[in-house]
């Protein structure tokens, strides 16, 4: 029987959401109000609509309001801390090709192992990353995976069963987690299963899907993720595609399709996959524009607790991330009620791309101590938070950000000294570029630009990362001042320093409007992070704003020139710096 809220507990959690959201939540600014990235689909121009118009993000507070609280007072508070992993995420066709045909596959993706992590803390050429994120691998007719025809099995331009393993045991023998999209919103037209309910009305299969005409449903309205209408017709009837008619919509009204999406699941955890991205997750039963509001989220959220419940008698310590495309506190808080361990933090990326691009504190920090307020009691302290500043359904953020290097290095230091776990778009940290439509976005990995790489893949043609638009991994190795080098630092920063691994976060008044800065802490340690956004050195005078809680040592920075000297901090140009 499906868990259901009761009506006490959901409105509970959804007035205090509300209230958080209209009290506190405008602390973030972000690059201006975004549209939501939309799936572009195969080349044949079908495919996924990822998400909706999450909304404008809202004023930033003014620097220094709200910023004196790393006061004594929080300090001696207990802290919610978050134990993090860096997540990576690949699309492998685009990754490693080890075979020669140009698509990337999962023998590739063994072969680079290394390069994410070796295993060896002692080594200083390996990203460092702790987690990977594999785009749908299950078989399907799309070139991105979305429109799945078997969940059991692996896509064979990808590899087979026996490869999956052999990812699994290598990314285990160097502490990398692999997490796997699980598409479950809905599946192909060319699965079985639809097949055989669009061609019988009577089939076991029909009820599966959403079928107006069967339902009593009349076929009108919008579609919930803003691709028009939903309805599809199809041998006299009409099904539900909330995001394409190439993807129609489970019904999860059917306990049989509850059970199956169960064993699913559990079929990936008890082969050794660590658990899942959830795509498309508030979608399951918000369908149409109409649908949206709390009775929805309430079903949405009871279903992800049937499924995490029985992932738990799998493994207990699956992780499990929600796409819950939003920027609201409110929508996502939800999900983290025994459902989901995170929701991906849309509105932080905005804030974070919109910061280093203004060159100015947002004073995110502010929102994000409070959010965490909330998620930390509607998840009774389990949750953790997934930053990311892009991700496959978005315009790549050296290209959001102009190419500009010293913005991205100053973009990566933020999210590699957030908490919870940050995820990194495979390029991100070499610069990658791309722009809609999705295939160019997801163009192959640059290992070298001067195309020498055997694995180089090559089903997709570059437009935006040839060999005079970005330096490959090989080019940017042995630069010191590379992006890339930038980000193994910052990880290995993450992983020497407990405060910057698992610490929550706390704002900071820096009084400077080009200096973000902001504490880290756990129950036994602490680090202040300070960035300057600007291209002009920064001075920040310590002295009176910790709230007699001082920093006095330099423990990291990205420029050596950057000095403490007693209580007065000096910065050089889009610097970050964390001091103990």
């Amino acid at each position: 029987m499906m868990k259901q809220w009761s009506s006490r507990r959901s409105w509970a959690v959804w007035f205090s959401c509300v209230a958080l959201v209209s009290v506190l939540l405008a602390g973030c600014s972000g690059n201006g109000g975004t549209s939501a990235q939309e799936e572009a689909g195969s080349k044949a121009g079908t495919g996924q609509e990822q998400g909706q118009n999450p909304g404008k993000a809202e004023t930033a507070q003014e620097p220094g309001q709200g910023g004196d609280t790393s006061s004594s007072e929080s300090a001696q508070a207990e802290v919610d801390e978050q134990p993090s992993d860096v997540y990576y995420e690949i699309f492998v066709r685009s990754f490693y090709d080890s075979d020669g045909d140009g698509v990337g596959d999962l023998r590739g993706v063994i072969e680079k192992l290394d390069y994410l992590n070796d295993g060896n803390p002692d080594t200083t050429d390996d990203l460092g990353v702790t987690g990977i994120w594999l785009m749908p691998i299950n078989p399907s007719p799309s070139y991105h995976g979305y429109d799945v025809t078997d969940y059991r099995a692996i896509h064979p331009d990808y590899g087979t069963l026996e490869d999956f393993k052999a990812l699994l045991a290598e990314a285990e023998k160097r502490g990398i987690k692999v997490i796997m999209d699980l598409v479950v919103n809905h599946t192909s037209t060319e699965h079985p299963w639809f097949k055989e309910a669009a061609a019988d009305s009577k089939s076991p299969t029909r009820d599966w899907y959403v079928w107006a005409e069967d339902q009593g449903k009349k076929p009108t309205g919008s579609s919930a993720a803003g691709s028009g209408t939903p309805w599809h017709e199809l041998n006299g009837a009409h099904y539900m595609g909330t995001f394409w008619g190439g993807m129609p919509d489970l019904n999860f009204d059917n306990p049989k399709v509850r059970e199956e999406m169960k064993d699913i699941g559990a079929y990936w955890l008890e082969m050794g996959v660590d658990g899942f991205r959830i795509d498309a997750a508030k979608h399951i039963y918000e369908d149409l524009m109409s649908d949206k509001g709390e009775a929805t989220t309430a079903k949405n959220t009871a279903w992800w607790q049937e499924f995490r419940s029985r992932m738990n008698e799998v493994n207990p310590d699956a992780y499990i991330v929600g796409e819950i495309w939003d920027n609201s506190a409110a929508v996502i808080a939800p999900y983290l009620d025994k459902a989901f361990d995170s929701g991906f933090n849309f509105g932080l990326g905005e804030s974070m791309i919109g910061a280093v691009t203004n060159e100015k504190d947002n004073n995110l920090a502010f929102t994000l101590e409070r959010t965490y307020g909330l998620f930390s009691k509607v998840s009774g302290g389990s949750f953790s938070d997934a930053a990311f500043l892009t991700n496959h359904d978005m315009n790549r953020v050296m290209t959001q950000l102009n190419g500009n290097l010293d913005h991205a290095k100053m973009a990566a230091g933020i999210l590699l000294t957030m908490p919870g776990n940050p995820f990194i778009y495979y390029g991100e940290e070499i610069g990658m570029r791309g722009a809609k439509p999705d295939e160019q976005i997801r163009e192959p990995m640059i290992w070298s630009n001067t195309g020498s790489d055997k694995g180089q893949t090559t089903w997709e043609p570059l437009k935006h990362n040839r060999g005079d638009q970005v330096e490959g991994v090989l080019q940017q190795t042995g630069d010191p001042d590379s992006l890339l080098s930038r980000y193994r630092t910052l990880i290995a920063w993450r992983h020497e320093m407990p405060a910057l691994n698992r610490g929550t976060i706390e704002s900071f008044a820096s009084g400077n409007e080009s200096v973000m800065a902001y504490v880290r802490r756990t129950n036994d340690s602490k680090a202040l992070v300070v960035h300057n956004l600007s291209g002009k050195e920064q001075r920040v005078e310590l002295a009176g704003t910790s709230g007699g809680d001082p920093f006095k040592a330099l423990a990291k920075t990205t420029d050596d020139r950057a000095t403490l000297n007693g209580s007065s901090l000096t910065l050089p140009p889009y610097t970050t710096a964390v001091l103990e």
